[in-house]
């Protein structure tokens, strides 16, 4: 089958399936014919498909979402279905995608699952996107977007408005704490005072 027609069998985009061929990353065996075209052997992809370890991921950043979580988790496992690939394991998380270190996606990845399948990539990361879909495939993971048809412009004000509200969250924390510390130290100099 054509390489565009097996991408989009398995939810990724044209071009990345493409740069996976041309970086030799493809997961499935592939040729490239005089004229161009390259060719995924179906019974590879078949077979690979069945026996793949799939894991869902998902996230939302607040505990007021977590109904949000659910439906995302749904959709991502029905689009999981209609590809045929059977889920093994269903992560889901609240917490920001600015953090790093967020245990369950670090323990997912720990556990080398065959593929990873998320409905965006911002549900990933909001940044540093593009370190998760050139390194995974190196640790033997394939990595999906269900929709990656997102417009730049809406990506960009939503890092945007990420990053405002990551710092103003850790100004007012830091101050906040800084308030708590001059408190007690005023507590403290007037019990040593008296």
């Amino acid at each position: 089958m054509k390489l565009s027609k097996w991408a989009k069998q398995q939810g990724i985009s044209y071009t990345t399936a493409w740069r996976w061929f041309k970086n030799n990353k493809l997961p499935v065996k592939a040729i490239k014919t005089s004229s161009g075209t390259i060719l995924v052997e179906p019974a590879i992809t078949q077979n690979s498909s069945s026996i793949k370890k799939t894991s869902i991921y998902a996230r939302v950043s607040a505990n007021d979402k977590k109904e949000d979580l659910k439906r995302q988790v749904e959709r991502v496992r029905t689009f999981c279905e209609k590809n045929g690939w059977a889920v093994n394991q269903e992560v889901s998380e609240i917490a920001s995608g600015l953090n790093d270190k967020r245990k369950k996606l670090i323990a997912l990845i720990k556990s080398r699952p065959d593929r990873i399948v998320v409905e965006h990539k911002d549900r990933l990361t909001r940044f540093g996107f593009n370190y998760f879909e050139e390194m995974l495939p190196l640790l033997g993971i394939e990595l999906i977007v269900m929709n990656r048809d997102v417009e730049e412009e809406q990506d960009l004000i939503k890092d945007l408005v990420a990053i405002i509200t990551s710092f103003c969250c850790r100004l007012y924390g830091a101050r906040r704490g800084q308030n708590k510390s001059n408190k007690i130290k005023n507590i403290i100099k007037e019990d040593s005072d008296e």
